[in-house]
């Protein structure tokens, strides 16, 4: 009874002394003091068999709060078990922990040890975090560590935060107050009026805004998603890239690559290394290292050993260009390759400086120094046009225009050459093989013919106003000569080898395509690309973070690119440097 009565007068000394001294303490440096300090205790009592070694405070019948401060935190609530001696304390009832102008912490109970500067709240627990000068942050839990050594708050069973521009739930979540960062795990979910992102983890800045998202996440906009396993998104603007495995839907393509940048206000995607962009709607494909897709104008521009793969009649063409662009509406698409253009598909394959295709009329033409393989036969001329059937998507014609030449290889001497020339040509096709051959104007013709034995019986050399050659099995089958065609069929040994050969020939037969493979050359299969860093090995997320708040208030040079990278892949983009390609 005695010792009851001794710590309560202990403890009713200790009060008033704090109470008559409050402008004194005050008035002291307790900043960097180790011990809680108590500012307001009012009520107070002790019960050693319930609380051994505690005080306990409580509020006044005016409901004024019982206060502790502790090194630059001050704590409010309605009872207080104050340990001393341990220098901790339990809270109880409206509580409120206030660290400066800046962190606000409010709960139902908490535990707060002085010598971890940890606090651990229970029941209903908010905390407010003052983020920039335009914006607070809101974190709701149910319990809630707050190390104050550290500055880190931290949850384990479901949180959710707040701020200026997005709501973010996650099972587990860590707040770094000096950067202003959290460290959400587990069923990370982000909804915005705008776009909902779902990830397994994910590292946002409250001031900024941005998030970085690691394992499988998937953001869904309005008119995108876009699914990747690591990668950046400025919440805000809706603009990012995603660095491994990403996918991103758009509009009426799907485009995936090792790095796929993203940004919605300028309607714009870009993609660099093992690209693929797929045509959902006309079931196109290109594969490239590099390529943008420009929403807005309904474009794709690739480089870097692309190529562009259709289906036609069940058979796939291949188009190649040092550059390609696809423009158009989905019905009425058109693509130039530009620049080393070749094609290749099972039964015909050309090259021309630049070769274009439209969609909406069945038209492929081939511009200046123009070659064509069909079969064994090799078809040049100023200008080439093939013409599809938009409807069945089968070969229906084509034409040579100006200076015509047909030329192909005679098949059983290996020697000699099978020519036909004109003005122009223009071709007729069955089933997408080459059946009717039409030379007029000024046409000339050298043709090696045989028995039923294969026995030589001359070279026919003619000239007409105009041929028609009827094919069969890419060989010609027929010939037909017009308008009092004047020429002999010539044994061998009475025409002269360098009279078997037409004016204007050229065989370029070294250069025909014979496999998809062939529209590549050494340059196209030794490309460089780059390594994008981050893909395999973790990179210093806050480094970054705080490169892009020194970069501000530039829009483009977010985070510069090498000074090595001469690609027109836009600069928002992550550092890379460039290595040999395998």
């Amino acid at each position: 009874m005695k010792k009851v009565l001794l710590l309560l007068l202990l403890a009713f000394c200790t009060s008033l002394g704090f109470s008559q001294n409050k402008a004194q303490d005050k008035a002291n440096d307790t900043t960097n003091s180790k011990e809680i300090r108590i500012v307001n205790g009012w009520n107070f009592m002790v019960d050693e068999k319930r609380f051994p070694g505690a005080t306990i405070f409580s509020k006044d019948e005016s409901g004024r709060q019982v206060q502790f401060e502790h090194q630059g935190a001050d704590l409010w609530c309605d009872v207080a078990v104050f340990y001393k001696l341990e220098n901790r304390l339990k809270a109880i009832g409206n509580i409120r922990l206030e660290q400066g102008d800046s962190v606000l912490m409010t709960s139902g109970k908490m535990d707060y040890d002085g010598e971890l500067k940890l606090a651990k709240a229970y029941e209903n627990v908010v905390l407010e975090s003052q983020t920039s000068e335009s914006g607070n942050m809101t974190l709701t839990t149910d319990t809630l560590r707050f190390d104050r050594e550290n500055q880190q708050a931290y949850y384990q069973d479901f949180g959710t935060v707040v701020d200026s521009a997005n709501t973010l739930t996650s099972e587990i979540g860590r707040y770094f107050m000096e950067t202003k960062k959290y460290q959400f795990l587990d069923s990370v979910h982000i909804k915005n009026p705008q776009y909902i992102l779902d990830s397994e983890q994910l590292d946002y800045y409250t001031s900024s805004k941005n998030a970085y998202m690691y394992g499988p996440s998937t953001i869904t906009g309005e008119t995108y998603k876009i699914y990747c396993e690591r990668g950046y998104y400025d919440t805000k603007i809706e603009s990012g890239y995603g660095i491994k495995n990403t996918r991103i839907d758009y509009n009426d393509r799907i485009i995936v690559g090792d790095s796929v940048y993203f940004d919605k206000a300028r309607e714009f995607a870009s993609a660099t290394n093992n690209i693929t962009v797929t045509d959902t709607i006309n079931n196109g494909i290109i594969r490239a290292h590099y390529a943008e897709v420009f929403k807005a104008n309904d474009s794709v521009f690739a480089t870097k050993r692309a190529v562009a793969i259709s289906l036609v009649e069940q058979d796939s063409l291949y188009t190649h260009g040092d550059t390609l662009m696809i423009t158009g509406v989905p019905e009425a698409r058109i693509m130039r390759a530009y620049n080393n253009a070749k094609f290749f598909k099972t039964n015909m394959s050309g090259k021309a400086d630049s070769i274009h295709s439209e969609q909406k009329t069945g038209i492929v033409q081939l511009i200046t120094n123009p070659v064509i393989w069909n079969g064994v036969n090799q078809m040049t001329g100023d200008s080439i046009r093939i013409l599809s059937n938009v409807k069945t998507e089968k070969l229906d014609s084509l034409k040579v225009l100006n200076n015509a030449f047909i030329i192909s290889l005679d098949s059983i001497s290996k020697t000699g050459y099978n020519q036909a020339k004109g003005v122009n040509l223009y071709g007729k096709f069955k089933e997408n093989e080459l059946r009717i051959v039409d030379l007029d104007k000024n046409t000339e013709v050298i043709y090696y013919m045989y028995n039923s034995d294969d026995e030589l019986i001359g070279i026919n050399k003619t000239i007409a106003s105009a041929i028609r050659i009827t094919m069969a099995n890419n060989d010609v089958e027929e010939l037909t000569f017009k308008t009092q065609p004047e020429g002999d069929i010539f044994p061998e040994k009475e025409l002269p080898l360098e009279e078997r050969k037409l004016k204007g020939f050229i065989w370029r037969g070294d250069e025909q395509i014979l496999t998809k493979d062939d529209i590549f050359d050494e340059d196209d299969n030794n490309i460089e690309l780059v390594v994008i860093k981050g893909i395999d090995n973790p990179i210093d997320i806050d480094a970054e973070e705080e490169a892009r708040s020194l970069n501000a208030g530039d829009p483009v040079n977010k985070i510069p690119l090498p000074e090595n990278d001469t690609s027109k892949e836009p600069k928002k983009r992550p550092k890379v440097q460039k290595v040999k390609a395998n």
